[in-house]
């Protein structure tokens, strides 16, 4: 019976290192969007992966043919938007124009090609706030002013 266990622990971790091995690099260029830290020094980006990795490897057994990656990204923005207060500080990068909401919806949508509606599940927010929230960040980005979403 321990075998058993044993041997399903080690297939487990090793199909999950594999997974981050693979995936691993994107997430963390989006954590690093997120944080907006400099490549050269992503403590808060690695801090911000490495615990949504963990919690995608708690869940792992409970998957049952869904996409891991899209679990990692969701738990990605969670912990994201749980501590964005954190982030806040200007690091002189091009999304520091951006609220916190407004470049976790900007890299969901853009860098990572989610869906409205799953990231108006993924967030909490209607899609149609999404959509406004994805429009007055492009607008930032493009250097035009827009009136604020209410």
């Amino acid at each position: 019976m321990r075998e058993r266990r044993a041997e399903r622990e080690r297939v487990r971790a090793r199909e999950f290192e594999a997974f981050a091995a693979g995936a691993g690099g994107r997430l963390l260029h989006a954590a690093l969007l997120l944080t907006g830290e400099p490549a050269g020094r992503p403590e808060a980006a690695e801090r911000l992966l490495t615990a949504a990795l963990a919690r995608t490897y708690a869940a792992w057994d409970r998957l049952r043919g869904e996409d891991p990656y899209d679990l990692a990204r969701q738990e990605l923005a969670a912990r994201y938007a749980r501590t964005a207060r954190r982030h806040r500080r200007a690091r002189g990068g091009l999304l520091d124009r951006l609220t916190p909401q407004e470049r976790l919806v900007l890299v969901l949508r853009l860098h990572e090609g989610v869906a409205e509606e799953q990231a108006a599940a993924a967030l909490g927010l209607s899609e149609e706030r999404v959509r406004a929230v994805c429009a007055r960040a492009v607008a930032t980005m493009r250097g035009r002013r827009t009136p604020p979403v209410p």
